[in-house]
């Protein structure tokens, strides 16, 4: 099932990434991604907050990007190369949440494929 939303949410990325190409800011993507999203009918959640524990302490602060069918957490990026620190963010979400299912969305490529990756745990 989780196969079949992130199937969505690439597509409308594509979809997005054709229309506007690369080299704008982050925040002009999630815009226009969430409105893909609502012209598709795919359920989503916009900068939610979510808590981190340390040692029974609740660390508030923490947001994600997008949540998606409250199934599949969305990391958007708009740059040149991926920080490799991404990645522990992005696995850092799933723990906090308990999901299993994350997407990292670099528009800053050239070609939209090479800045998509899929985690899974």
């Amino acid at each position: 099932m989780n196969k079949e939303i992130t199937e969505k949410i690439i597509g409308a990325a594509i979809e997005v990434h054709r229309v506007l190409g690369p080299g704008l800011l982050e925040s002009i993507y999630e815009e226009t991604l969430c409105h893909e999203f609502s012209l598709r009918g795919i359920q989503f959640e916009r900068q939610v907050e979510v808590d981190v524990l340390y040692k029974d302490h609740v660390i508030k602060g923490q947001r994600l990007d997008l949540l998606v069918e409250g199934k599949v957490v969305v990391e958007l990026k708009s740059v040149q190369k991926l920080p490799e620190i991404v990645m522990a963010q992005v696995l850092s979400y799933l723990k906090a949440t308990g999901l299993k299912t994350a997407l990292i969305i670099n528009f800053g490529e050239r070609k939209l494929v090479d800045g998509i990756k899929r985690i899974s745990l």
